[in-house]
């Protein structure tokens, strides 16, 4: 079971840069207005734009889970690739179980090795990168999967349209097995395409978000044709769920790690939020959290319409390589961080480093493991924090597997309902987005976006300041 020690943001540890124990314990304010949330947060689940709480139980899931593994069952082997095309939270879960739950060697396996196609995930339009992938999966070897709930994100249509092109050309008529599209199940652009051409469809479930899209099949799908234990995933993310309904604030991951970020942010400056795991494996899942946390709760205005400038500014690392880098900084920088650290107790297959080599300064290494070595290095780093007062946190899991992933998704789901709550923001709109994204529409054309385009050449009209 996935555990969380937060001693290391507590006064007694890290001096007036923590938090007094009291305010957390029992009768206090944040316990009492955690108890408040979460009787809120039972509410309003599965409602409006907090279905996503529905997506590990019940009949969300039998019928995801039944169609997604139908569907993979069918298309697994009959293909050498597998190309996601999405960006977003469209993207980011598909990348990040994917780096957790296989090798990192995955692609460069034989097919007979891996079980499943090589997978490729395009969440940009860089022309360099888009010709390099594609130039190595023909259309004929190829699954594409392009994830758009409208059709209408610029980058996601721009690849799927040159994909389109490729695959009519290169395969006629059986150009639309070559396509599974997870969209709306009932409107928009990608929906009229789908129907017309007859590609097949998974659902992007309504009232469900980009970033909060995961457990869907937005990342189901790419992850049972890859081998990935869709029902361990969500297992782990329903076992969460359970620990996070529950009032007391002791008890409940969610609404603690919530509350002692945005107490650590509201009264000791705090702002600056790093997730840091030891593991490369889940390096990844913290460019997902960054997207979770920054465009769920950076937000101009609150509920009531007052400008607020709310948010945390999320950062990853990578121990041990980043205590090499960003560690300095942390420690001797400006004191505005917490930092989250994740441990690995037992990396399931470990490397033992050999004696023999004869070099006294290096005797203490011979015949540890690297395992041992690298949650050394992780320990080691929480005593620096805690010397130099920087509050910090540890995320254990006991392996990592499909079940304490799934945990993972849904502790910091769940936590950026609290946060949004507590910090008395709408965690689901993202209203800044939406100006670059009708800003783009503008500067290429699209038809009813002239004015944008216009806006954009006064407001960055050329001047002299260029060297």
């Amino acid at each position: 079971m996935l555990s969380i020690d937060y001693a290391n943001c507590l006064s007694e540890r890290v001096g007036n840069h923590g938090l007094d124990a009291a305010w957390i314990g029992p009768g206090s304010e944040l316990a009492d207005a955690a108890r408040t949330l979460t009787a809120s947060l039972a509410k309003t689940r599965g409602t409006g734009w907090e279905r996503w709480r529905d997506l590990p139980f019940g009949d969300v899931r039998r019928q995801h889970v039944s169609e997604v593994k139908k569907l993979a069952s069918e298309r697994r082997n009959a293909f050498e690739n597998l190309v996601v095309l999405g960006i977003g939270g469209s993207a980011l879960g598909n990348i990040a179980l994917q780096a957790a739950l296989n090798p990192p060697t995955w692609n460069l396996l034989p097919s007979h090795q891996r079980g499943g196609p090589r997978m490729f995930v395009i969440d940009n339009v860089d022309p360099a990168n888009f010709a390099a992938i594609m130039e190595i999966c023909p259309p004929e070897q190829t699954l594409y999967n392009v994830v758009s709930k409208s059709g209408e994100t610029a980058e996601t249509a721009a690849q799927f349209m040159w994909v389109r092109d490729v695959i009519h050309r290169a395969l006629g008529t059986t150009a639309a097995m070559h396509v599974v599209a997870i969209t709306d199940p009932e409107k928009g652009t990608m929906r009229k395409i789908c129907d017309a051409e007859g590609y097949v469809t998974l659902p992007v479930p309504e009232g469900v978000g980009g970033r909060f899209s995961v457990l869907s099949p937005v990342g189901l799908f790419s992850a049972a044709m890859c081998g990935i234990d869709i029902d361990a995933l969500l297992d782990g993310a329903a076992a969460m769920d359970k620990r996070c309904s529950d009032p007391d604030l002791s008890k409940n991951p969610a609404a603690m790690i919530a509350g002692l970020l945005c107490e650590l942010g509201a009264y000791k400056g705090k702002t600056c939020h790093v997730l840091m795991p030891y593991a490369n494996s889940l390096y990844l899942l913290a460019d997902w959290f960054r997207q979770l946390w920054a465009e769920s709760l950076g937000k101009q205005f609150d509920r009531t319409g007052d400008q607020v400038f709310a948010g945390f500014t999320p950062i990853k690392a990578l121990g041990a390589t980043d205590q090499h880098s960003q560690i300095q900084l942390y420690r001797e920088g400006p004191n505005d961080k917490v930092i989250g650290l994740i441990e690995v107790e037992d990396f399931g297959s470990n490397v033992t480093i050999p004696k023999g080599l004869g070099v006294d300064a290096l005797r203490y290494l011979e015949g540890r493991s690297m395992g041992a070595l690298l949650n050394a290095e992780k320990r080691a780093t929480e005593f620096a924090l805690v010397e130099s007062q920087r509050p910090n946190f540890t995320i254990r899991m006991p392996r990592i597997d499909a079940y304490t992933v799934g945990e993972f998704i849904s502790l910091w789901q769940i936590a950026t309902s609290y946060a949004g709550l507590m910090l008395g923001i709408d965690a689901y709109d993202q209203p800044a987005v939406e100006t670059g994204k009708k800003a783009t529409f503008g500067l290429m054309g699209r038809e009813g976006y002239g004015e944008w385009k216009q806006k954009v050449d006064e407001a960055l009209a050329p001047t002299g300041y260029t060297v």
